[in-house]
Formats: structure tokens, C-alpha cells, sequence
């Protein structure tokens, strides 16, 4: 039996008749941008994070990249973000021109460590950048109090975390604003390339409406040198449909990842994840580390199971910063890169499936 890594098929073929007909209904309006599916999924996404506004926009990128624009940073501020993430993290941060202050991961849960945020901010900091990496939140209370203390803004990367929550609070409703991705992988993924920023600041909301949209919130009156970032009426029509599934799927996730962390608990050198106190995560991705990791994979490959890597090189390695960085800048962080390994996880992974996962994950350790 192969086992894929992801199988986005299976949640078309669940809901096929409502995206069917959502897609129809879409159609058939001749309104496809801008227009009330785009509202009424911004109205119920903002609900479902307990925040008062969300905003569609093209991509969890360009929701980041926005949100510092609205925020007014840009050349010679500076913003801490994690050294262990998805680049596009970096990114959203490097497109208004602002400094990167990386910090290193807390290794027991591959998020950024609160404890090392204090010492790196200087004068020209202006905001923290988190990340619920892998849909394990961020434990925010410390951060919160530092961005408190030194009066600096805090803006979430949920891009892998939409419904996980800390302390009872959703992510989203954690800092000033929020970006989501709802790239086709995630949790709650669209049919496309697809974001959101969810905030209770109807300034923030208000600017990054105008500047998705040209910077104009009245056709051909352009107030601000905007962009052309907008989520699209098809694509809201569809996450409304999913959304409706997320918790069902979350938990299901949640099962799965229960399923993992009871029959993988004994395996000699495999490290399981780390779930902390006061959170809920989401089990986007189930990340173990083992020392002969490429040999894992390898060997599971044989066996007809995917997996992924997340992320193989991080992004003071990548060629996009190398002249900024050199190897060994974030040893944690890359000592973390060398290790990981994505197993299968989504809504439609079956019982038996798990037990060929796991068993065949002890048989190539202990044969190892």
C-alpha cells in the first residue's frame, strides 16, 4: 500500500457537491472579485479567529508583507523574527526594506525562544514577527509582555496554524494582526495561491484593504501607491466551504498525531514533538527528528510512504540571503534542519494506514 504524504484529492471528492455548486454560483454572478463571497468569508473568518476584521488578500506572503506596510515599517527599522521558519517569513520583512534580528528556536519546540527576544532589541525595533510554526503555537504570553515593555508591535505568522489556540485565545487574536495562508497544504487551503490579515485595529484593516487593492478603496481614486493582492471571489466561495470543516478536520489531525506520539514514544534516537502547556495545536505537519534522517527517508520511500522535509535549508542558507549570512550564524537552527522529517498527516488518513507508518518506522530503526 502506498501512502502519500498529502492527499488534496480526497478533500474534493469530500465535499465535491458544495464546491460544485459554489463554484457554479460563482460563475454564474459575473462577480468575480470584490465582491459578497469575499465579504461573507471575511465576515466568518474574522468570527472564526474572534477578531473584529479580516482581510482577503493573494497569499499568506503578501498578508505578512502588508501588515508591515500598514504598520509603517520599512528602511532603517528593524523586526525580530525566528531564524527557524519558512522563508517567506524573511521575506515579507526584506520586501519594506526593514532589517532581519533572527533569533533561535527554542529546540523542544522548533518555535522562536522568548528567552533570547529581550537582548536583541535595540532602538530601531519595531516589531516582533512570530511563527506557529508547524500549527504549534507560540507560547505568547512572555512575548506580548516584552513588546509591551519596549512598546513594539507584535504580528503573527499563522500561515500553518488556523484554528490552534493558547490559552483558550485563537491564534490571530494574539498580537496586533495576524497573516494567514491559505495555500492549497494547509489546514484550511484554497484551490490556489490564497491569504488573509485579521487584526482588531481598523487602521491596520483599513490600510491593508487600500493597498491590496492599488490603494484605492473608490475605483480610480488611488490614495496610496498600493499593490494588486486580492483573494478572489471563486477562492472565497470554496474556504467558505472548507472553513465550516476546520474543526472537524483539526481534530482529526489532532487524532492522528495522538495515534504518533503513542506508538513512536519508545523508539530508540527518534525525537517526537513537544506539545506545551496552555496550547491547542493543530498538527498542520508532525515533525520528528532522528540523526540518520535521510536514511529514514530514503528507506520509507522504499516502502511506498512520503514525506517531506521542513525545512531542508533555512533561510540564512539559502542563496537569497548569502550575503547577508554565513553557515553556522544560527547553529540550532541548522542543526534542526539536518534532522526533521515531515510523516503523513491529513483528515483522510486511515487507522491502517498509521499502523503501517509507525511499524514500518520501527522495523527500519531497529534494523538500522
Amino acid at each position: 500500500m502506498n501512502i502519500s504524504f498529502l492527499d488534496l484529492k480526497a478533500t474534493y471528492l469530500e465535499l465535491k457537491e458544495e464546491l460544485d455548486q459554489a463554484y457554479h454560483r460563482v460563475m454564474e454572478s459575473g462577480r468575480y472579485l470584490l465582491g459578497e463571497e469575499l465579504e461573507a468569508f471575511e465576515t466568518e473568518f474574522a468570527n472564526y479567529c474572534n477578531v473584529k476584521y479580516c482581510v482577503g488578500v493573494g497569499s499568506g506572503l503578501d498578508a505578512l508583507h502588508l501588515i508591515l506596510k500598514a504598520l509603517n515599517i520599512g528602511k532603517n527599522d528593524e523586526v525580530i523574527v525566528p531564524a527557524n521558519t519558512y522563508i517567506a517569513t524573511w521575506l515579507a520583512v526584506s520586501y519594506v526594506g526593514a532589517k532581519l534580528i533572527s533569533i533561535e528556536p527554542d529546540e523542544t519546540t522548533y518555535n522562536i525562544n522568548p528567552d533570547l527576544i529581550e537582548e536583541a532589541i535595540t532602538e530601531k525595533t519595531k516589531a516582533i514577527l512570530v511563527v506557529h510554526l508547524y500549527g504549534q503555537p507560540v507560547a505568547m504570553e512572555k512575548i506580548n509582555a516584552i513588546a509591551s515593555k519596549y512598546n513594539l508591535k507584535v504580528i503573527e505568522d499563522a500561515a500553518q496554524a488556523q484554528g490552534a489556540k493558547y490559552r483558550e485565545k485563537s491564534v490571530g487574536s494574539l498580537g496586533d494582526a495576524a497573516g494567514f495562508s491559505f495555500y492549497p497544504t494547509k489546514n484550511l487551503g484554497a484551490f490556489s495561491d490564497a491569504g488573509a490579515i485579521v487584526t482588531n485595529d481598523p487602521d491596520i484593516a483599513h490600510k491593508v484593504k487600500l493597498l491590496r487593492n492599488y490603494g484605492s478603496e473608490k475605483k480610480y481614486f488611488n490614495e496610496v501607491k498600493g499593490f494588486n493582492s486580492r483573494l478572489d471571489e471563486l477562492q472565497s466561495a470554496f474556504l467558505r466551504i472548507k472553513l465550516a470543516k476546520l474543526d472537524e478536520w483539526n481534530k482529526k489531525r489532532q487524532k492522528i498525531a495522538n495515534y504518533y506520539l503513542e506508538n513512536l514514544k519508545h523508539i530508540k534516537n527518534l525525537q517526537l514533538p513537544n506539545i506545551i502547556e496552555d496550547t491547542e495545536p493543530v498538527w498542520h505537519l508532525f515533525v520528528i527528528r532522528y540523526s540518520h534522517r535521510d536514511y529514514l527517508q530514503k528507506k520509507l520511500a522504499e516502502s511506498g510512504i512520503g514525506t517531506l522535509i521542513h525545512y531542508p535549508i533555512p533561510p540564512h542558507l539559502s542563496s537569497a540571503y548569502q550575503q547577508e549570512y554565513k553557515k553556522a550564524s544560527f547553529p540550532i537552527t541548522e542543526k534542526i534542519a539536518k534532522k526533521v522529517l515531515s510523516l503523513p498527516i491529513y483528515p483522510h488518513l486511515l487507522e491502517q494506514q498509521l499502523n503501517i507508518v509507525t511499524q514500518t518506522i520501527r522495523n527500519i530503526i531497529n534494523y538500522e
